[in-house]
């Protein structure tokens, strides 16, 4: 699929001015899209309900919700709606699905013009679905009026709720996990042509893994125009996804040399770079080498018979020593390599840190920088600009290491993820990944893509040693095409934890259980398509996730 955009409240807005104006295509058209679309998941997702309850807004969100009630109450739902506010003040497109649910009348049909009205209609929340089409992406907080009302109301209900568009209350431009505002609680929430910023930051539904979907419903591509310059990274599977020639040998997929590891007084780390190995590996890298120090070599060449490895002359506690820059060790060490991945269990010795320095400026290929060389860095931020020039070169910290990096507090990272990553790729020519939930990968040109798959099962030793293999695994494969194969390494990471953990539980997760699940992860598509071929979804989060009737969604 072509990159999907990150659409700004605003930009939504203009998006659909312009499908209608220059497009020719009806609002009310779109409107009857999102409403198929939203029945048609309904049916998908919660296949056992067949009592459903749906609360209306005033505006297009209310219509949306008024279309798809008609469609369920069609397709035998029994259906209640509650219209908040009064009818005769909708307008547009919601006063005619007012009408064509009314006209013939589909199910119960209730206006409510009060929040003490809401209490009669308590027998609304004993049913299978709550479907919240109060306010959508046009929000502008706080939450007032009969709409806080509502939530309140909806406190009292056990039933999954289904959010039209954004949950109720939640601003569409807010890049914030949470907001503090009141908002409603969401089970699943559907969107369309394109997700807006808290789509892809914010932690819209009461669960992880429940999903969160973009319906295309018919605005041509010249339509979704942004300056966001925000894209999600889940677009960039396809790049992955592509089939091999089927003349190809392992010569068309590049060499990977990861460098790190250390074994001896200084503790033994020879597990990170062999994962790091093993991910490259498995990304579809042609050829992989490990280069460790010395006494860690056997450990690592253990991991995998395909594995090639390059023993490097080690310090006394067991690091990589200075030694090994000499002329001619270079040039053997990196003759025939496509890609560099540095770091995993290195340490941090003198020696060492002259020795990456050394490495990094010794040759242009593509490089991973990650862990320990990331903090060896941290300490010579001019280098990093230096060695950025003419070459693709990827840091991938986690917050703690970023905070080092651009000389701020972890808080003030955390505080500004997007703008943090984006204003430092940008200053320095780097590819930043940012880790963490929601990982941002920064451009140097100013793009940003944010991440959406992974899970906190992720929160263990090791699981960043294979997330940089998988990049310079693909970075190996795809080097005129690096924007893209970073972030389908990173999106392909995220949702192989999440099919491990369909098959297991977050808390036992083991990185090298993801890792077993990469080729279920190559094989799985972002994009797909009802029963009828129509309605397509594109699953921001929670595609490889039972449906949420499968597990308790709590109380409202």
């Amino acid at each position: 699929m072509n990159a999907m955009h990150v659409l700004s409240a605003a930009e939504m807005q203009a998006c659909d001015r312009a499908t209608t104006e220059r497009f020719g295509i009806p609002s009310i058209q779109l409107m009857r899209a999102a409403s198929s679309a939203i029945a048609a998941f309904v049916r998908r997702q919660f296949p056992h309900a067949r009592r459903a309850t749906v609360l209306c807004g005033k505006g297009n969100n209310g219509g949306d919700g008024m279309m798809a009630a008609r469609l369920l109450a069609d397709a035998g739902l029994e259906v209640t709606t509650l219209l908040l506010g009064a009818p005769e003040h909708l307008t547009g497109d919601a006063a005619i699905a007012w009408s064509e649910l009314n006209s013939p009348k589909r199910g119960r049909i209730h206006v409510v013009m009060s929040g003490k009205a809401l209490a009669d209609h308590d027998d609304a929340l004993n049913t299978d679905l709550i479907v919240d089409a109060v306010l959508g992406t046009g929000f502008k907080p706080p939450l007032k009026g009969l709409a806080l009302e509502a939530l309140e109301w909806l406190r009292g209900g056990r039933a999954p709720i289904l959010a039209i568009d954004l949950p109720s209350g939640w601003p569409a431009d807010e890049t914030s996990a949470t907001v503090a505002g009141p908002v409603f609680p969401a089970d699943a929430v559907i969107t369309f042509t394109a997700p807006k910023p808290a789509h892809v930051f914010g932690q819209l539904t009461r669960r992880w893994d429940q999903p969160v979907v973009v319906a295309p419903i018919g605005s041509p591509n010249a339509a979704i125009v942004s300056a966001l310059n925000l894209d999600w990274a889940g677009s960039s599977l396809a790049l992955a996804q592509a089939p091999r020639a089927a003349a190809a040998n392992k010569g068309n997929f590049g060499h990977v040399l990861v460098v790190g590891g250390a074994f001896g007084a200084a503790g033994g780390k020879a597990g990170a770079p062999a994962m790091t190995a093993l991910a490259a590996m498995r990304a579809g890298a042609g050829l992989v080498t490990a280069a460790v120090p010395g006494p860690a070599l056997q450990v690592v060449a253990s991991f995998a018979p395909e594995l090639m490895t390059w023993p490097l002359a080690a310090t006394r506690n067991g690091q990589i020593a200075a030694k090994n820059l000499e002329k001619k060790q270079i040039a053997e060490l990196i003759d025939g390599k496509s890609v560099l991945a540095i770091g995993p269990g290195l340490g941090q010795s003198a020696e060492t840190a002259r020795f990456v320095a050394g490495l990094l400026g010794a040759t242009m290929i593509p490089a991973v920088v990650d862990a320990d060389a990331l903090n060896i860095l941290a300490a010579k931020p001019a280098l990093i600009k230096k060695l950025a020039k003419g070459r693709t070169l990827v840091l991938t910290p986690h917050p703690g290491e970023m905070a080092r990096l651009a000389k701020m507090s972890v808080a003030a990272v955390q505080a500004g993820r997007l703008e943090t990553a984006r204003n430092f790729a940008q200053r320095m020519s780097v590819t930043l990944v940012l880790k963490g939930a929601r990982t941002i990968i920064a451009h140097p040109d100013g793009r940003v893509a944010v991440n959406t798959s992974g899970n906190p099962g992720m929160a263990k030793g090791g699981s960043g040693d294979l997330l940089t293999g998988l990049i310079a695994g693909l970075l190996a494969q795809f080097p005129h095409d690096p924007a893209r194969a970073v972030e389908a390494a990173v999106y392909l990471h995220g949702l192989a934890a999440d099919l491990a953990v369909r098959d297991g539980d977050e808390h036992t997760l083991l990185p090298t259980d993801f890792l077993a699940q990469l080729a279920r992860a190559f094989q799985t598509h972002a994009h797909d398509f009802d029963e009828d071929g129509k309605n397509g979804y594109v699953w921001l989060q929670g595609h490889c996730m039972p449906h949420p009737e499968s597990a308790s969604s709590g109380t409202a």
